[in-house]
């Protein structure tokens, strides 16, 4: 491990809000076989793969991005959320053979709760967090999603989005993105930056939740996904964040100091279900 690495991790979050993590630790065959469950699933017919429709109100399953309504441009882009075990909505899909999907997407699960623990206690060390504010890391009571993503080459690329600009509400996303370009990250003075994939490398970038706890030291990136008309791309996103009932704010500072006043993730998610954009500013104890 690179010695500086706590450093350059804290100066990423705060310049970029994401970075690019190699030497990560987990095995590349763990993730190219998520990358080919993946492509198996998004290869079926629509009229199987609709069979585990996501609910209006629910988490998991296959479906349309969830950002979608807040966009008037057609978003060229399917889905696939986990959370936990797979089970339910893949039996739908292969009722005599769902065992294998499963398998691999729980263990993918395992090993980037793993690493996300390891990033958070890096990330939380460099805010000068107390053990009693983190005790939730490395236990079982977190919230953590697994979202396959799927963006097929698209016929006119220029009237249609991957995925609209948006930034993640977790509190680090951990990406592995296939052998096509398509990721961009927003950059205040310089405009749109690719996130070109390199072989056996992650993408991590902060959410709203680590913004808030951050006092705004840290930014959420903002990132948006672009097609093109030659490649299909497939991208993996695992989202960790403090369990639904963890109260956030600002941490390790005087009260007066916070910028965002404490509230709990599930009414954060609420909030932002309704303003994608101006979630923030809504927690905000800025007057304007």
């Amino acid at each position: 491990m690179d010695p500086n690495v706590m450093e350059l991790i804290g100066l990423a979050c705060e310049k970029w809000g994401a970075f690019q993590l190699k030497n990560h630790g987990i095995a590349l065959s763990v993730i190219e076989e998520v990358e080919e469950e993946a492509k198996k699933l998004f290869a079926l017919p629509s009229d199987r793969k609709l069979k585990a429709l996501r609910s209006a109100g629910g988490a998991t399953g296959y479906g349309r991005a969830r950002i979608s309504p807040f966009f008037p441009k057609y978003m060229w882009h399917e889905g696939f959320t986990i959370m936990g075990s797979p089970s339910e909505d893949a039996k739908k899909i292969w009722p005599n053979d769902y065992a294998p999907f499963c398998d691999k997407m729980e263990k993918y699960q395992k090993q980037m709760k793993m690493l996300a623990e390891k990033l958070t206690n890096m990330i939380f060390t460099l805010l000068g967090i107390s053990e009693e504010e983190k005790k939730w890391v490395g236990t079982s009571n977190h919230c953590g999603a697994v979202q396959l993503n799927f963006y097929p080459c698209c016929p006119e690329p220029n009237r249609a989005m991957g995925l609209a600009p948006h930034t993640d509400t977790s509190l680090i996303t951990i990406l592995h993105q296939s052998q096509t370009s398509g990721l961009q990250i927003f950059k205040e003075g310089v405009g749109w930056v690719p996130v070109h994939p390199h072989p056996n490398t992650l993408v991590v970038n902060t959410g709203d939740i680590l913004h808030i706890l951050s006092n705004s030291r840290f930014r959420c990136a903002l990132h948006r996904v672009m097609v093109n008309s030659t490649r299909h791309r497939y991208s993996v996103a695992y989202f960790y964040g403090p369990p639904i009932n963890h109260v956030v704010s600002p941490l390790g500072l005087n009260s007066g100091d916070a910028r965002f006043r404490a509230l709990t993730v599930k009414e954060y998610i609420g909030i932002k279900a309704k303003n994608l954009g101006g979630a923030l500013s809504l927690i905000s104890t800025l007057r304007k």
